[in-house]
């Protein structure tokens, strides 16, 4: 099995000051891992130099004249990507070149191209972005979408928990606990939709649905895989992330400049603050794009290179596991049972 990832050089906000070094880690920590680097090669082979990593035998570099920037709308990009790093990236993947791709650049942008470029899975009517988030049981918990699609109907959202149960047993190795997320844990709670999803994952045998989750139960472990529509996601996601940093920097500002006081928190809150940093978002860095005949997977774009490396590392994961095989193989198992 191949396990070459091509990586948009010039994505993200730092371009290949980030990815460039990211490259080199996760080659060093995966000897069979090979990249092809999209991108500026004037850019990109000055950071290799600066690296003492110009001639490494385990990464190449294909030049890119074209940069997606990260305000150019979807119906632009795929009017005016021909040449980009994004593209190239992507079309190496459609082409068998590569296995996976990873980008930090424009969400909406790798959205519409993945699509364009890869096409969907049969069965798929929307791609999703997945991502792992903590639990308070230091277990593994899926939350899906988080930002690709703003609304979807009750198939859609039946497809998502179809898609997340699929990434979810590969490393749980069992049928995955998946909830919806909803405004109420009780039936009659939520809308139509909502309604209408949940009433198809009872029925089917292929999933083993839990019922709904409320908000404040996202990080509980009560659920391993947790579905909503993209916009629900994003934000709950992000209003997470925020609540962490809020608590930090609240602790922060009572310690003050103290010096006593900050030993003494160092001491007593220790675990605390690792604890929150598990929201970091760095920890969790490498959403992946799930519903397409391969694998993208997204990385924020303020990401530093530890956070890059781990979206590398996403790829590789889902390149060993061949997740979108899986994934169709599910799909037509659970369209055959509702058809019957």
């Amino acid at each position: 099995m191949g396990l070459t990832v091509a990586l948009d050089a010039m994505g993200g906000d730092f371009g290949p000051q980030v990815t460039v070094p990211a490259a080199v880690q996760a080659l060093l920590h995966s000897p069979e891992l090979k990249l092809i680097l999209f991108g500026d090669i004037s850019a990109i082979t000055a950071q290799l130099t600066l690296l003492n990593k110009l001639n490494h035998p385990r990464l190449s570099i294909v030049h890119c004249d074209n940069v997606i920037a990260n305000e150019t709308r979807p119906s632009q990009a795929l009017r005016h990507s021909k040449g980009s790093s994004m593209r190239m990236a992507l079309e190496a993947v459609a082409a068998g070149d590569a296995d996976a791709c990873v980008s930090a650049g424009n969400t909406g942008a790798l959205m519409a191209l993945s699509r364009y470029v890869l096409k969907q899975l049969p069965g798929v009517e929307r791609p999703a972005l997945i991502s792992e988030i903590p639990n308070r049981q230091a277990n593994h918990t899926w939350l899906l979408d988080l930002g690709a699609n703003v609304s979807c109907d009750a198939d859609t959202l039946f497809q998502f928990a179809v898609m997340g149960s699929v990434v979810a047993e590969q490393t749980l190795g069992t049928a995955p606990r998946v909830a919806l997320l909803n405004i109420g844990e009780e039936s009659i709670k939520g809308n139509d939709l909502v309604k209408r999803c949940a009433e198809m994952l009872t029925q089917s045998a292929d999933i083993n649905y839990i019922g709904y989750i409320e908000g404040h139960q996202l990080y509980s472990d009560k659920a391993d895989v947790i579905v909503c529509d993209g916009f629900v996601g994003n934000v709950s996601l992000k209003t997470s992330e925020g609540v962490a940093n809020l608590f930090i920097d609240c602790i922060k500002r009572n310690i003050g400049r103290n010096p006593f006081k900050r030993l003494i928190a160092k001491w007593l809150f220790r675990e605390l603050f690792n604890s929150l940093q598990q929201l970091n978002p760095d920890q969790y860095n490498g959403a992946s794009l799930l519903g397409l005949r391969g694998i993208v997977v997204k990385s924020h774009g303020s990401a530093d290179t530890t956070a890059l490396e781990n979206a590398i590392s996403q790829a590789v994961y889902e390149i060993k596991r061949q997740i979108p095989m899986k994934i169709s193989d599910r799909l037509e198992e659970v369209l055959l049972e509702r058809h019957y």
